[in-house]
């Protein structure tokens, strides 16, 4: 079996599981820490929700909200239409755990496992970077609210 190609971090935010919900749900701030289309939907994302990307070679991306429990857990299914491999649903996610902790909230992320599809290595890269970048928007966002 192949080594798991997950990445894993977290981050102390100095306020409630709520700002911290309202970031990883609202569009509006969304598009801050994440990409979104331009004519997405402006109303909080939910179980089911989607955004869809077109890549340059005539596939797609796909994110899929497929458990969102409020102020908790937010579990999004990542998909490209072009993999030669297809997991399950929820075998390549980003995972959103959110913990009260006394007076602050802590997130954690869970982004994989890459190594269930081709060029794992690449999606692995990438997703260290943007955890660490998405995470730290997220916390600024979230105390400014």
């Amino acid at each position: 079996m192949e080594k798991k190609l997950m990445v894993q971090d977290n981050i102390q935010i100095n306020t409630t599981p709520t700002n911290v919900w309202e970031v990883l749900t609202n569009p509006k701030y969304v598009a801050i820490w994440d990409e979104l289309p331009e004519d997405y939907p402006t109303t909080n994302m939910t179980t089911g929700s989607k955004v869809i990307w077109d890549t340059p070679n005539g596939d797609q991306s796909i994110t899929t909200i497929i458990k969102a429990v409020r102020e908790k857990e937010l579990v999004i299914d990542l998909h490209g239409t072009g993999w030669q491999k297809k997991p399950q649903q929820g075998e390549v996610a980003y995972h959103f755990y959110i913990e009260e902790n006394n007076d602050h909230t802590l997130l954690s992320i869970e982004i994989g496992d890459f190594s269930l599809i081709e060029n794992g290595q690449m999606y692995y890269d990438a997703s260290v970077e943007f955890a660490e970048e998405a995470k730290q928007t997220i916390k600024n966002l979230s105390e400014g609210l």
